[in-house]
């Protein structure tokens, strides 16, 4: 291959090496894109990497050292919907709204990819080990979510309350697949009402953190014997 036909070529590919190490977000994002189209026109096992390094003009080689693995892919969408949720706190609300905000800012990135992740969601029943590596990743995602709302995510009682909100999220999540509203009222819906039942049975149990925020915002004095409480 001649010098000329190589320059030409790294001209014509938007993401080079360089750029990739520059901006790994918009290396990402492009894969992911690219990868999230092919899964909504193919299904998810039915492309290869390649070819979502091929789609989205990405070196290939680049693609293999930073995604080695497929479903990497979709550990790096989950995180960015953690990002999109976590970026501002939102303080003011109750534990509830506030936490019915945080998913709800999880269910807007994921908007953007909706037919490949509905690919993905198709897939699961038939693939116990990707649905095993998404359940982790998910809990992982609803710790992150459950202490920024305020939970009390501590011991054995924190590990459970984790847990049912992992099925709050999964019980939205369903309802989110099928919701085909452009306001998401669906999947408002069906999180509110799950919220609502959590909050009747002690699940959104708030953190001595949460008391002590909550007794501020309404008195302007902290009570510290809300340190105290279990």
């Amino acid at each position: 291959m001649s010098v000329q036909h190589q320059s030409a070529m790294n001209e014509n590919n938007v993401f080079s090496e360089d750029t990739a190490d520059l901006d790994k977000d918009a290396f990402d994002i492009a894969l992911l894109q690219a990868a999230m189209n092919l899964a909504s026109l193919e299904g998810w096992h039915h492309f290869s990497m390649v070819e979502a390094a091929k789609e989205a003009g990405l070196p290939i080689d680049a693609v293999r050292s930073r995604y080695p693995l497929k479903s990497l892919l979709l550990l790096r969408l989950g995180k960015m919907a953690d990002e999109s949720a976590l970026r501002d706190e939102g303080q003011g609300s109750s534990l509830r709204e506030h936490l019915f905000d945080l998913i709800m800012r999880r269910f807007d990135l994921f908007q953007e990819y909706r037919e490949g992740i509905r690919s993905v969601l198709h897939t699961l029943p038939r693939d116990p080990a990707l649905t095993a590596f998404l359940a982790g990743a998910t809990l992982d995602s609803m710790r992150w979510i459950a202490d920024a709302a305020g939970i009390d995510c501590s011991g054995l009682g924190g590990i459970c309350r984790i847990n049912g909100l992992a099925a709050i999220w999964g019980t939205a999540l369903r309802a989110w697949e099928k919701d085909e509203s452009q306001d998401l009222g669906i999947t408002m819906a069906a999180l509110e009402k799950s919220l609502e039942k959590a909050e009747r049975y002690g699940v959104l149990k708030p953190s001595s953190r949460r008391k002590m925020q909550d007794a501020i915002s309404h008195t302007g004095t902290p009570n510290h014997n809300l340190e105290l409480e279990s």
